[in-house]
């Protein structure tokens, strides 16, 4: 027997080490190994085989190889051979294949390949990354990306706030989309860990999302931008990574998404949208103007920030180019007839007549124009082309205009600016709510590049709401019914977000959406634990841990019981992350597959809103 197949059938006579369908818990393993616990080394010991391989005789002392077991199990297929052990150290290998295999540039970093949970509830809460928003492996990942119960669902609209009712299918309004006559049509502000939200999206809107904007943190460590803005660079890669596959699967065939950043990590999030969306769909790297001052403590003083745009198929995007751009400007319509109202301009463009065209004359009627004779006859027989004191020019109907699209540049410079963002929010309610919003000019040109009638746009860092107040707004001025998806986990999202999307829906006495929660379990103890003084409060949660949490596997209660002297000595920050880390991460949210669990506790309301939302069928 090879010596994989020993190790693994001696493991496996250890019930903690085997999943429901038999399968090896090689992280559980390794963790133990790490950790030298006694139970796993008798285990092996006693196995000859195994003893003989893993163990030092040192004087008549047995020594657990601990190095040499931990890489025997990371190799992959616990692969054992010496010439496979010595290919494997020297060929670094991406996806499977080797990078001499490869054509295309692959980032590589630490945790590539785990899950960044990444949750905070408060922004002033600057956390040391691996501190608090745990880093699992692949191998500890079952049940956390799994749709959750909902909670706390309520419907604003231009009267406030009213109580759930259920969710609007509208079968009409899908038929314009193209989507199932069964899907929400409503506007939805989610509040919960934005990677968990968009797992429970999946089911609903996967492939449907016309265009996704997303304003994450930066990862400059020194700004006041609400999120854990301070992840190392690493983490922050993953953190990214994690969302925007799930992100790419909520787009549609035709669908886009808009990456806002600074010179901080553009240019590596590129790369990376570059494997996970593929180069070629690569459209553009928008620079927009970000601020009017200029730093002297610069060499070089930085006035923009980066908007990477990604097609999820450019040719399927490219293939309806007429639609992607912005509304042509509809100033000066100063003419009316039957017909509405029409702006005039030269027959050869907005530029005026050249001298190198043609010369015509139609009934005493002279101008320059670019036009075909016959054309030129056939619209100036049908009322398009008029003669005024100027020259020829022609109509452009009002109606015709506001469908036609223009292209722009990858260079925004004007209205953009985070400091008349600022000012405009204050403004609108009252008071200085969120630091550095986003500019709702900027959101407005990029909703109206690609979201047209009926279009859903997601935004799953929402922040203080802009891209709902721009959607908003856009459907006042143009008459259309864009819906959105907004995602924020922050506390504010009640006191900021939501009060400023019904400040607009108010003024512009049109509009509603509705407000869920993902239902936390073991995320309710982290906030607690985060929220606590002292450490007596972090004792009382501890009981309540005890009794009602979901804890780690390797936890032993009873030990921790013992060492609670040594827990008192440890300095406050030390005992909540210590707290923080005998959590099972992958309750932190009631899952779905829980809603009838009595340990839960799911009202009657929540199962309600949960069956509504992913159309379960009711018991």
């Amino acid at each position: 027997m090879k010596l994989y197949e020993t190790l693994e059938t001696q493991l496996k006579t250890e019930n903690n080490f085997v999943t429901d369908n038999g399968e090896l818990k090689k992280w559980v393993v390794i963790n133990k190994a790490q950790n030298f616990d006694a139970d796993l080394i008798a285990l092996l010991l006693d196995n000859k085989e195994l003893k003989e391989k893993f163990f030092l005789d040192i004087k008549g002392t047995l020594v657990f190889n601990q190095n040499l077991f931990v890489q025997f199990l990371e190799q992959k297929n616990y692969l054992n051979d010496s010439y496979t052990q010595y290919k494997n150290k020297v060929g670094l290998t991406i996806d499977g294949k080797y990078l001499k295999q490869r054509n295309e540039v692959a980032l590589v970093w630490p945790f590539k390949d785990c899950i960044l949970e990444g949750g905070q509830s408060r922004e002033e809460d600057k956390r040391e990354e691996i501190f608090f928003n745990e880093t699992l492996a692949q191998d500890e990942i079952t049940q956390l990306l799994e749709p959750k119960v909902l909670t706390n669902a309520k419907t604003y609209d231009k009267d406030g706030e009213h109580e759930f009712k259920g969710f609007t299918r509208d079968a009409e309004l899908n038929k314009k989309r193209g989507l199932t006559e069964d899907t929400i049509t409503d506007n939805l502000i989610i509040k919960g860990n934005n990677l968990l939200a968009l797992h429970s999206l999946k089911k609903e809107f996967a492939g449907k999302v016309k265009l996704i904007y997303i304003d994450p943190p930066y990862n400059t460590g020194g700004d006041s931008f609400g999120y854990n803005d301070k992840f190392n660079h690493s983490s922050w890669l993953t953190f990214m990574k994690n969302r925007l596959i799930i992100a790419r699967e909520l787009l549609s065939d035709e669908g886009v998404i808009f990456v806002s950043l600074d010179d901080n990590e553009a240019h590596y999030c590129k790369i990376l949208m570059d494997e996970i969306f593929k180069r070629e769909n690569f459209i553009a790297d928008i620079c927009h103007k970000s601020r009017g001052s200029i730093s002297n403590d610069k060499i070089i003083s930085p006035n923009h920030n980066h908007i990477l745009l990604f097609a999820k198929n450019e040719r399927k995007v490219f293939a309806k180019k007429s639609l992607f751009g912005i509304k042509k400007n509809l100033d000066g319509f100063d003419k009316t007839d039957k017909n509405g109202d029409y702006k005039l301009v030269p027959v050869d463009g907005p530029g005026g007549a050249s001298k190198g065209n043609p010369f015509y004359e139609f009934e005493g009627i002279e101008g320059y124009w670019r036009f075909s004779k016959e054309r030129m006859q056939r619209m100036f027989n049908e009322g398009l082309v008029v003669k005024t004191a100027t020259g020829l020019q022609q109509k452009y109907y009002k109606e015709k205009a506001a469908k036609s699209r223009q292209t722009v540049t990858t260079w925004w410079e004007e209205k953009f600016l985070t400091s008349s963002a600022t000012t405009k929010l204050k403004k609108l309610m009252g008071a200085d709510v969120f630091k550095n919003p986003k500019n709702t000019d900027l959101l407005k040109r990029i909703v109206e590049l690609w979201a047209t009638d009926n279009d859903i746009i997601l935004d799953y860092h929402a922040g203080s709401g802009t891209t709902a107040h721009a959607v908003l707004e856009l459907n006042k001025e143009d008459g259309l019914n864009r819906k959105f998806i907004m995602i924020e986990q922050m506390d504010y999202i009640e006191s900021v977000t939501n009060q400023r999307v019904q400040k607009v829906i108010e003024q512009n006495k049109q509009g509603s959406f509705t407000y869920i929660e993902l239902k936390k379990h073991n995320q309710t103890f982290i906030d607690q634990i985060e929220e606590a003084k002292n450490s007596k409060t972090l004792l009382d949660i501890w009981e309540q841990m005890k009794a009602k949490s979901f804890l780690d596997y390797n936890v032993d209660i009873q030990k921790q019981d013992e060492h609670i002297a040594d827990f008192k000595k440890l300095e406050l920050a030390q005992q909540k992350k210590h707290l923080i880390e005998l959590l099972d991460k992958n309750q932190l949210y009631v899952n779905l597959s829980s809603i009838n669990d009595k340990d839960f506790d799911c009202s009657k309301a929540e199962k309600k809103v949960t069956e509504d939302f992913y159309q379960l069928k009711k018991d």
